[in-house]
């Protein structure tokens, strides 16, 4: 039955904190404080016009604390939105928990729950799924729901030394490393082109210029 895979959706789950904008250890409470990071709007942009849906999957514990309430979160998706939509890209939708850590949910990262909801609700298979966050948590996150686990390192992880993201990396076997949501979206439309080459039993030509996409 995996045979129609080929005509299911391509999707991308995306992290949202570190990945699209600027992580902050007091949350994002306000549309103020939503900063995107560098060419990461663009790159969904981008992602889209691939043809690869997007949709964020993003805990905010900031809810169930009370530092935050589900009409700031609201207005901090649709400028998120907004914004992207500037560049001519869309999230087809984001899946968040509000739960705080104690509340022993099952959609808090890095349980797969948000992911599985999203898979359903797209109907579908998260083996085909790509998703991208910044931290081992995502990771996990991704591991746990059977998608393919990416880390961008732009934002978060950008103090951390060679060797302890290596060690991170590490810790989830499989997972691809980007130096930011431009890189992942780079080398995910090359990988597709590579792929459609070779069904068709051609061979792209080398991109000379890929060593240089750091």
């Amino acid at each position: 039955m995996r045979s129609d895979h080929a005509h299911g959706m391509k999707l991308v789950i995306l992290g949202r904190d570190g990945t699209i904008n600027q992580y902050r250890d007091d949350h994002v409470k306000s549309v103020d404080e939503l900063q995107p990071l560098p060419g990461a709007l663009e790159a969904v942009a981008r992602l889209n016009h691939a043809g690869w849906h997007t949709v964020l999957a993003t805990n905010q514990a900031g809810i169930g604390r009370g530092l935050l309430d589900m009409a700031s979160l609201n207005a901090i998706h649709m400028r998120l939105n907004q914004l992207l939509a500037e560049k001519g890209g869309r999230l087809d939708a984001s899946f968040f928990c509000p739960h705080t850590p104690e509340e022993g949910c099952d959609c808090r990262k890095p349980l797969p729950g948000l992911l599985t909801q999203i898979g359903e609700r797209f109907n579908v298979d998260l083996a085909t799924v790509h998703m991208v966050g910044a931290s081992l948590r995502d990771l996990q996150t991704a591991q746990a729901a059977g998608c393919t686990p990416h880390l961008v390192r732009s934002d978060r992880l950008g103090k951390l030394s060679e060797v302890q993201l290596a060690e991170l990396l590490a810790q989830v076997p499989g997972s691809r490393m980007h130096a930011n949501l431009s890189a992942f979206a780079e080398s995910l439309i090359q990988q597709e082109r590579r792929s459609k080459a070779d069904a068709r039993g051609e061979t792209l030509k080398p991109d000379t210029s890929a060593g240089e996409l750091d």
